[in-house]
């Protein structure tokens, strides 16, 4: 049995930028519960959450990692993220496995790119959420003004729950024992009261006694409330730490283990039952007694111990012996062995209980987003989908040794296995297989994975840009396909109309074919001639989207009608109707963030220009920086990274996500026409 129950479980993602001190802080926080003796140190690659090798050569983690420590009689998992834009995916993914999510922040650099969305994901997610300030003790940082930055930023919900004192050297409660003195910014009383005051407006009993009793409200009186206040993020605590010196870090793993939601007191986590239109919304309940329950939320494949996938136990308990299904499988597998996560180590362990955050090794079939169950009763359960970015920076790839496409295929498989933010894709036009990531840091990782860990070398281009045609116009197409051979013949004759949707719409087919002038058993015929022609393209060469077709009338022949005939026919129908509708070529315009020292502000905004860019905005920083917002073609950001680190003297950094397609210039898209009929010719 566990020596604890679900109600003692703490689940907390630390997330935010690169450099905010998110692993430090888990070195500090395993070091004063005493699950390490000293806390490691990043520079040294001697921290339990950085064990990679490229993450102690980078010093920055590029993974999530699980650790977890024992403190006031509650057992509190930790997850570890990155805090580089290029894997945004892998920390975004984790937030299904958490009831809590912890934003960290320099008190330094301030509110940065990463600080912005991974709160942003949080809240989409609807997790508690808590802010940590960080390095709280480091020279000439202004608190105070970092903390009013916070509010205007976030809400006014974002309350300090201690502050700091002594310039960062100690930390005063706030909440539990409000009667110190000597804070570096406001008091501890006016803290205290805004605390409560928050907390008691979720409760309208308890307000009526607060407004009796002034403030002599205690903790065990606020502990519901406050739960409440979390769960609608009427409240979002500040804490203040300094992992170096070890100010605050008491203080915190007290609000941890005191305060955050355990599993029945976080918002359920939003599952649902059925597939496509018919999927309803399901309670899970963190009763061990129940049948277990458990979502997948990272894999990854170990050289020596094969595909691990950890999971988060929402329901029921799973023990070494469990019989479980993944998803809607039909066969079980057996737990011959679970795993509780400490960095790199894996400590085996004999039964987990909802809240519990775990491993099993050696399952095939165990995948990224896979709900696990012991029941046929939750066939068909999943957990809603997460709203990661695209995946926008490509590198055409191909192995460098003749033979190794199969080896290179099945190690990007299972890169792709591992990392929500990861795609391959082959371009059957240009003959070429793709890479896709959020940054070329995030790609560069890969290849080295890759080269390293698999045992492939490849070589890189830059890939096609994945442009899309449209229509502007509505428009008919007429086909009659007549061909006679010696046996049988081929007749199908189709007449069909286009019409342009919204941009996103995709693909409409309609039948209004009356009058049995087409059987129905050859209308399907027809659409998949028309989707050859979207698959294909019918200007350029590139998928088609946005665009409405529907077939009216026709002709058939009872004897020489097939489906090939009818296909035929509603490709070439739909290529005339395509060239009538006044056909155009979409390009992906990205939304582009740029972070330099202010001096490069007009040498970044010429470049940018010059490419087909716009600047949509600017925001001073500390330390003399600048983040400028603006929006760019993606097909002219090629070899950009360069072009930046000329520009900024090698400090600017850049993150992209996509914004919307529009339609290129009228002489782009004639380039690339003339070059598809040259090589259709």
């Amino acid at each position: 049995m566990s020596d604890y129950n679900a109600e003692d479980v703490r689940n907390i993602a630390l997330v935010g930028h690169a450099g905010s001190g998110k692993t430090t802080l888990v070195e500090a926080l395993l070091a004063a519960t005493g699950v390490i003796s000293t806390p490691g140190n990043v520079t040294k690659g001697t921290t339990v959450c950085d064990f990679d090798p490229m993450e102690k050569e980078l010093l920055h983690s590029l993974d999530a990692s699980i650790t977890s420590f024992d403190a006031h009689e509650k057992h509190v998992n930790l997850i570890d993220t990155p805090g580089y834009p290029d894997f945004l995916g892998r920390s975004i993914s984790v937030l299904p496995a958490v009831e809590t999510a912890a934003i960290v922040i320099n008190a330094q650099s301030g509110i940065e790119p990463m600080t912005l969305r991974m709160m942003k994901a949080a809240d989409n997610r609807n997790l508690c959420r808590m802010i940590i300030v960080s390095q709280i003790d480091a020279p000439e940082v202004d608190l105070a003004q970092l903390t009013d930055q916070i509010r205007e930023t976030f809400g006014a919900e974002c309350l300090p729950i201690n502050l700091p004192a002594e310039g960062g050297q100690r930390v005063i409660d706030c909440f539990f024992q409000p009667s110190g003195e000597g804070a570096d910014f406001s008091s501890v009383a006016e803290a205290h009261s805004r605390i409560i005051d928050q907390v008691v407006e979720v409760d309208e009993a308890l307000m009526e006694i607060y407004l009796e009793q002034g403030q002599e409200l205690k903790p065990d009186q606020l502990h519901d409330p406050f739960e409440a206040a979390l769960r609608e993020a009427h409240l979002i605590p500040i804490c203040y730490v300094s992992a170096t010196t070890g100010a605050g870090i008491n203080e915190l793993i007290e609000i941890i283990t005191r305060l955050m939601p355990n599993p029945s007191e976080g918002n359920p986590p939003p599952f649902l039952k059925g597939e496509g239109a018919d999927m309803t919304p399901v309670t899970v309940d963190p009763d061990p007694g129940k049948h277990a329950i458990a979502h997948v939320f990272k894999i990854i494949n170990d050289p020596f111990r094969g595909k691990l996938g950890i999971f988060r136990i929402h329901q029921g308990r799973i023990t070494a012996q469990s019989q479980l299904y993944i998803g809607d499988a039909r066969k079980p597998f057996k737990v011959n062995h679970l795993y509780r996560l400490h960095g790199a180590e894996q400590i085996e362990v004999p039964e987990g209980v909802p809240g519990d955050i775990l491993a099993v090794s050696r399952i095939d079939d165990i995948h990224f987003d896979a709900v696990l169950h012991d029941s046929h009763e939750e066939d068909h359960f999943h957990l809603s989908s997460l709203e990661c970015p695209v995946p926008l920076f490509g590198l055409a790839i191909h192995p460098t040794k003749r033979g190794d496409e199969q080896k290179l295929t099945d190690a990007l498989h299972k890169l792709e296995s591992e990392d929500p933010c990861f795609h391959v894709e082959h371009n059957a036009a240009a003959n070429e297989t793709v890479m896709r990531g959020l940054g070329e840091l995030h790609l560069r990782v890969l290849l080295r994975r890759l080269a390293e860990q698999y045992h492939v070398e490849v070589e890189s281009h830059p890939p096609s840009i994945p442009y899309r045609e449209t229509i502007t116009a509505p428009a008919e197409g007429h086909h009659r396909h007549k061909k006679q051979t010696g046996g049988a013949g081929q007749f199908g004759e189709v007449y069909l109309r286009v019409e342009p949707m919204e941009r996103g719409a995709g693909f409409e087919f309609v039948d209004a074919v009356v009058g049995g002038v087409i059987p129905n058993n050859f209308i399907p015929s027809i659409e998949k001639g028309v989707r050859q022609v979207l698959e294909e393209g019918a200007i350029a060469g590139f998928p088609m989207h946005d665009i409405r077709v529907t077939v009216y009338d026709g002709k058939f022949h009872p004897v020489d009608s097939k489906d090939i005939a009818f296909s035929t026919a509603g490709r070439k129908a739909f290529i005339e109707a395509v060239e009538k509708a006044r056909p155009a070529l979409l390009e992906p315009i990205v939304k582009i963030r740029i972070t330099a020292q202010g001096t490069a502000m007009g040498d970044l905004a010429g470049d940018l220009s010059s490419r087909r860019g716009r600047i949509n905005g600017s925001d001073s920083k500390s330390r003399g920086r600048i983040v400028i917002e603006g929006e760019v073609p993606l097909a002219e950001l090629n070899g950009y990274d360069a072009r930046l680190k000329a520009l900024t003297g090698g400090e600017g950094t850049y993150s992209i996500e996509l914004s919307h397609y529009d339609a290129v210039p009228a002489t782009i898209q004639k380039q690339l026409a003339d070059a598809y009929q040259r090589a259709e010719d």
